[in-house]
């Protein structure tokens, strides 16, 4: 067990005034760290000095920090993963793909620093005008509030701070209470390629106690925020009128067609609904699979999915490790009971061990049910049987989320269809609703955000336009 510190003012603090949090790996329900319970009068003091420090580095310095950060964090490649299995219970099979996925972001951030530019225009183009050029430029936007969960521990971090530091920002952040330790970790590694101290702080803390205060504070310019729906409503009520870059709620699914390639769409499902534990906004939550296929296409994927090894994160064989906690694997299965109330077949898993829950297949789930009308984030694969894509798009509209889908079909005028009428931020053909390249725009409609992350997006959402007329 190891005493985390936290970063504040550009220096690590090991008291908390409030006293510790500690870090448990769900699997062993070991204590593997502790981290500092700030009290909101540490916070807020915190934060007003943050907010006085304005960083000048040059677009290049900034470029060079994060391409030092990315090639630091792919050569602590070990480390990390274990770090993150340690505190989120999810497998190294998943966990050395965050940390490659991470490094791909912070290279994306890099470039994006040294390419922030602005458009001119000219202003001769109505009568009366002449000599006049208008030009934009983008300046920071300020001190970033950045509150990121427990899932992905490390890229959920670097989504937040990689953009700000582009950007030119000063960014406070507060990871999740489950696993802050990776995000320390990731501080650490920022210090060390060169990113003022003062330009980061990581602060540790009882949410549920500090929450309208922080959110509240004067001195924060943006609040970014990735997690539940709820939480951020919640948010938003009280920010009053700041820049907000929220990531919420999603309830994905993944229409398999009478024409889709059965091999792939199996291929697809199964890694779309069971890794990571099935813990991402983008996991696969809904199955719609067309009646025509559905006889060829299930059992097969129940084969597939019992094929999947489920235990001990530390495992390299392993599949599928914990979800974040007990509570949250009681909750998975009080949500899988009230599906096979209302009358699903439960084909295969349903079994829980503390915070381990198996890969689970449901088949012929009823559309009303929580299960299918929530976002249930665990390794869960209700199945709901359509009969058109007309109906399937019905569907996969009918809840108040709209983040990613995905359809499996060999079909164009299918693909575009449901690419048209689906209302999501993005319609995934011939790949599961969680694919995603850093530098993609992404971000949902309707319950599921506001704003859009992927790089160059996110840059640009934490910058200010200004417009300067000669």
């Amino acid at each position: 067990m190891h005493s985390y510190k936290n970063l504040i003012n550009g220096k690590w603090v090991e008291e908390g005034c409030g006293g510790s949090f500690e870090v448990c790996n769900p699997y062993t329900e070991e204590v593997i760290g502790t981290v500092p319970k700030l009290d909101i009068d540490t916070i807020e003091k915190a934060i007003k000095t943050a907010s006085a420090y304005h960083p000048q580095l040059t677009a290049y310095e900034r470029y060079e920090i994060l391409r030092g950060t990315a090639e630091e964090v792919q050569e602590r490649r070990e480390e990390l993963s274990h770090l993150i299995s340690s505190e989120s219970g999810i497998c190294l099979k998943s966990t050395y793909h965050e940390v490659e996925r991470a490094n791909q972001a912070l290279l994306f951030c890099a470039e994006e620093a040294r390419r922030l530019e602005g458009q001119s225009f000219p202003g001769d183009i109505i009568p009366g005008v002449r000599n006049k050029i208008g030009m934009t430029i983008y300046q920071p936007v300020g001190l970033v509030l950045a509150i990121t969960p427990f899932n992905h521990p490390l890229n959920q971090v670097v989504h937040k701070i990689g953009p700000s530091i582009a950007a030119g920002n000063t960014t406070v952040l507060k990871p999740s209470e489950k696993t802050p330790l990776t995000a320390i970790r990731f501080a650490e590694i920022l210090l060390n390629n060169g990113l003022p101290p003062q330009m980061l702080s990581v602060l540790t803390c009882d949410i549920n106690k500090t929450t309208d205060r922080l959110l509240r504070n004067p001195h924060f310019d943006m609040v970014t925020f990735t997690g539940s729906t709820q939480v951020g409503e919640y948010i938003h009520e009280r920010i009053g009128v700041k820049k907000t870059l929220l990531e919420l709620g999603g309830n994905s699914a993944f229409i398999v067609m009478d024409d889709a390639d059965v091999d792939k769409a199996i291929d697809i499902s199964v890694k779309g609904a069971f890794a990571n534990s099935g813990q991402r906004c983008t996991s696969i939550k809904r199955l719609l699979v067309h009646e025509e296929v559905a006889d060829r296409f299930i059992p097969r994927f129940v084969d597939s999915a019992m094929q999947l090894k489920c235990g001990d994160p530390f495992d390299e064989a392993t599949d599928v490790g914990t979800v974040i906690d007990e509570e949250a694997a009681k909750r998975i299965e009080r949500v899988v009971g009230l599906a096979i109330q209302d009358g699903a077949k439960l084909l295969y898993g349903g079994e829980r061990n503390k915070a381990l829950y198996t890969p689970t297949v449901l088949d012929e789930v009823d559309p009303g049910s929580e299960i299918v009308t929530e976002e249930t984030f665990g390794p869960t694969a209700p199945i709901v049987r359509f009969k058109t894509l007309e109906e399937a798009i019905q569907i996969t509209n009918s809840t108040r989320y709209g983040l990613q889908a995905g359809i499996c079909t060999c079909n164009i005028n299918v693909a575009f269809k449901a690419a048209r009428e689906i209302r999501t931020g993005a319609v995934i053909i011939n790949e599961g609703p969680g694919f995603r390249i850093e530098s993609f725009p992404f971000g949902g409609i309707k319950k599921s955000g506001i704003g859009r992350e992927g790089i160059s997006f996110a840059v640009r959402e934490m910058s200010h336009l200004k417009l300067i007329v000669i």
